[in-house]
């Protein structure tokens, strides 16, 4: 039985019940409204959604089994796509399974929809099997909170569209997260005959046969005018630090500001330019060296691009600098200030920014910063050479090919510190909204969704057993994927960090080794499988994974191996070399 019963005038007016009147109009003004992509788990209740979804010629279905996983994949598609994602879910704790995604999404600026289904407000709190109060479950972490009022032909269609409509503009202005929770009554599944809903839909009139939103919201986001302040801000020695910027396009305007004005450029491994040859690639690490410490000291103002820094020495360091002015530039209207030391918050890109800038002719730098990192750099070329945590992530930064995702705890800061300048681009991202290790291979899954090259992902082996099942959505993808697992046998990081040892106390709650390994998880989810044990092996493993497939990598590692590696590095570069 067909669903739906198109017409040549666009909208259908015929629908298997008139809930799924109202779920063909949701997803029709979201299509308007610029989605293009649907995520969704199974469900009964969502049925009306689903349906809706898998019906409309303009978007692609994407499904996950488990919630949790499935958050984190829209979250990867619309980071990649820079386009709004929607997640359809059924009632219950379906809903609250997209937690920790719905989090990440609020902190990073992401723009989801979420679809919740659920029971109507009589089925609530009297014993109805899978209900739970949805309204507004995720708090303060979304930016748009609707709970709409079950389909009803007495409710005018056009009040679902311009709440859509405004739902949508907000999040223009202020990036993140929308749920909208869907209440539906049975019956959720099509009847004998279908639902005429002309004489509903006629009051929309043009709407059913142009491709227009129903009502149309705009914004003006200009950047104000700051020449004076520019001049006497840009006539002393600074500091250009880029933090996450997840397109390249912008984040290159900030290079050719620091060339012109003769400024040092530190950018973080989400900003997109971490390998430019301008940037100090090293420089988390040269923070030990008091020479290179004492140079960059020498600085009076900086510009940051993007917030949420990896590297914790460049954090300290702005924070107990004593600045004569600072400025952070984002379009994201959160205060991305944790040392509260911004003294103007400009929100916009930072192309609109420079743009807006007097030109001036490119002026000579005012430091010696990058003769000063060569001792770190050779430093860190001779740790990386032999097979080890900090030699794998040394290398991958070479070798990677197209775009980057980086788990969190010990990767994310790893390829942070180390890594060589190269010339070809190379995209990176990372969740470091909440810094958590929920979903992470969902996460790149959903990435490889919206990029026609090959995607890898370096995360630990805790991460790696937090996100397992994600694993089954990797056979669909349609370019080269590798997983990188870098198994130091449970929570290395902990190592480097002053947790009491007596007891047992570090081993039993914090590091939980498990002694587990991947090999057999990648023939459960047919992947192939790789665990080199030189540097030259895992290259060539490397490149072989990018021809084609799915391919998971297992670097085998003792578990202090990398703190010990950090610390003697650390103390070598503090080490006042002899003068000859």
């Amino acid at each position: 039985m067909h669903m739906t019963a198109p017409v040549s005038t666009g909208f259908a007016i015929q629908h298997a019940t008139f809930n799924h009147v109202w779920a063909a109009l949701t997803l029709e003004e979201l299509y308007r409204l610029g989605v293009r992509d649907v995520v969704l788990a199974p469900g009964s209740r969502s049925s009306p959604l689903t349906m809706a979804a898998s019906e409309h010629a303009g978007l692609r279905c994407h499904c996950h089994f488990d919630e949790r996983g499935l958050g984190f994949m829209a979250l990867g598609i619309a980071r990649g796509s820079q386009r709004p994602v929607v997640i359809i879910t059924t009632s219950g704790t379906a809903v609250a399974n997209l937690y920790p995604s719905v989090v990440e999404a609020k902190l990073l600026g992401v723009p989801l929809i979420v679809l919740s289904a659920d029971r109507p407000i009589e089925l609530l709190d009297n014993g109805s099997n899978q209900a739970i109060d949805q309204r507004d479950i995720f708090s303060r972490h979304t930016i748009v909170h609707h709970d709409l009022p079950p389909p009803d032909a007495e409710i005018k269609a056009a009040f679902l569209l311009s709440t859509l409509d405004q739902a949508v503009d907000q999040q223009r202005r202020t990036p993140g997260p929308i749920h909208i929770n869907c209440r539906y009554r049975e019956p959720l599944y099509p009847g004998s005959c279908l639902v005429d809903a002309s004489d509903y839909l006629a009051p929309l009139g043009d709407w059913l046969t142009t491709l227009k939103p129903w009502s149309y919201w705009s914004s003006s986001s200009a950047v104000p005018a700051l020449n004076n302040e520019w001049k006497t801000f840009a006539q002393q020695r600074g500091l250009i630090v880029v933090g996450s910027v997840d397109d390249a396009h912008q984040a290159q305007h900030a290079i050719e500001l620091s060339k012109q004005l003769g400024w040092p450029l530190l950018a973080d491994i989400q900003s997109q330019v971490r390998f430019d040859p301008h940037n100090l690639i090293h420089f988390d690490l040269a923070l030990h060296d008091e020479c290179f410490s004492a140079e960059i000291a020498k600085a009076e103002v900086l510009l940051q691009f993007g917030g949420r820094l990896i590297s914790k020495r460049l954090s300290q360091f702005i924070a107990q600098h004593p600045w004569q002015d600072v400025w952070l530039v984002d379009p994201l209207p959160q205060r991305l200030d944790p040392d509260y030391c911004v003294k103007r918050r400009l929100i916009g890109s930072p192309a609109d920014f420079i743009a807006d800038l007097p030109t001036h002719s490119e002026q000579s730098p005012w430091h010696q910063l990058e003769s000063l990192q060569r001792r770190t750099s050779l430093l860190v070329e001779e740790r990386c050479a032999a097979f080890s945590e900090v030699g794998v992530c040394h290398l991958l930064a070479q070798l990677a090919v197209g775009q980057l995702f980086i788990g969190n705890s010990l990767p994310a800061r790893l390829m942070n510190m180390l890594g060589t300048n190269r010339q070809t681009p190379l995209r990176v991202f990372a969740n470091r909204g909440a810094s958590g290790i929920d979903g992470l291979i969902a996460t790149a899954y959903g990435l490889s969704c919206t990029h026609s090259q090959p995607t890898t992902i370096v995360l630990g082996d805790t991460s790696a057993l937090h996100d397992l099942n994600s694993l089954a959505l990797l056979k669909q993808a349609s370019q080269p994927l590798v997983v990188i697992i870098l198994n130091n046998d449970g929570g290395s990081i902990f190592h480097m960090l002053p947790v009491p040892k007596e007891s047992g106390l570090l081993e039993r709650y914090y590091l939980q080794p498990h002694g587990l390994h991947f090999e057999h998880a990648a023939k459960m989810f047919g992947l192939g499988y790789f665990a080199p044990e030189s540097l030259d092996a895992f290259t060539a493993a490397y490149t072989q994974a990018l021809q084609a497939g799915v391919t998971l990598i297992e670097v085998n590692v003792p578990h202090q191996q990398v703190a010990d590696d950090l610390t003697s590095l650390g103390e070598e570069i503090r080490e006042v070399p002899r003068e000859q």
